[in-house]
């Protein structure tokens, strides 16, 4: 009888170790999994307005080409708003085949100089910065259309096929031409720079400076305008409407 007791205890206590083990595996396994979840990476918030410009198919400067240089004016302070218009969007974006443009513009610039690079200030512009820009440049249209596009029909940047820019060195020093960009007066035109350098508005140095820059973006086929010595443009507005979606 005492040998049938001491078997039932023995089963008894296998029993009870068995469930102890079991409960102290599921707590382990629980355990686990909070510690799993605690430790998961924490998603980055993605930047808006880079994404509704790569939505429309808009590519990254930098990406394929890091010789050219990048340093959006609009996304800080120092511009003629003096607002950070761009907040998150630090990167360049233009359409491929501008991209492509540019990237045989600063070939060329390569091949006359190694220590020479494309120093982008601004390319794809949502046409919501677009408005704010028009609205806080406060001069009659005739003038203020010299400057800024009127977003109603949209700018050339909208699109992403124009740029604004200038010539840097590796180090970062930028060549000079004259005056700032978004400097609006008749010292950034390019179509009296020649009186300019004879009333000593400009000097030599500063004509060649925007002569090279105009040679290697004139040979990669952009199109300049009057009033800026910095813009350039891939294609008509007309053409950027017709191939492609404006970036709102």
């Amino acid at each position: 009888m005492k040998q049938v007791y001491s078997t039932i205890f023995f089963f008894i206590i296998f029993f009870i170790g068995c469930e102890i083990a079991a409960e102290r595996d599921n707590r382990s396994d629980t355990t686990e999994d909070v510690l799993q979840e605690d430790y998961l990476p924490i998603a980055i918030d993605s930047c808006a307005t880079e994404d509704s410009i790569k939505a429309k198919g808009l590519i990254n400067l930098q990406e394929i080409n890091p010789d050219i240089r990048v340093h959006l004016r609009y996304s800080g302070l120092n511009n003629f708003v003096n607002k950070d218009l761009y907040g998150c969007l630090t990167n360049a974006y233009v359409q491929p085949e501008t991209a492509e443009m540019l990237c045989a513009a600063q070939q060329e610039l390569s091949a006359l100089d190694p220590n020479l690079h494309l120093l982008i200030w601004d390319a794809a512009r949502p046409r919501s910065v677009q408005w704010k820009m028009w609205n806080t440049l406060e001069m009659p249209i005739a003038q203020k259309t010299r400057y800024i596009s009127n977003p109603r029909n949209g700018s050339i940047h909208n699109y992403g096929c124009a740029v604004d820019l200038t010539i840097c060195e590796a180090n970062g020093k930028q060549l000079d031409m004259g005056t700032d960009f978004d400097y609006f007066g008749k010292t950034a035109n390019t179509n009296v720079e020649f009186i300019l350098v004879q009333n000593g508005e400009l000097n030599y140095q500063q004509l060649d400076n925007r002569k090279l820059l105009r040679q290697v973006m004139r040979k990669a086929g952009f199109r300049t305008i009057s009033s800026e010595w910095w813009h350039f443009n891939a294609m008509s507005r007309a053409e950027a409407q017709k191939r492609y979606e404006i970036v709102e």
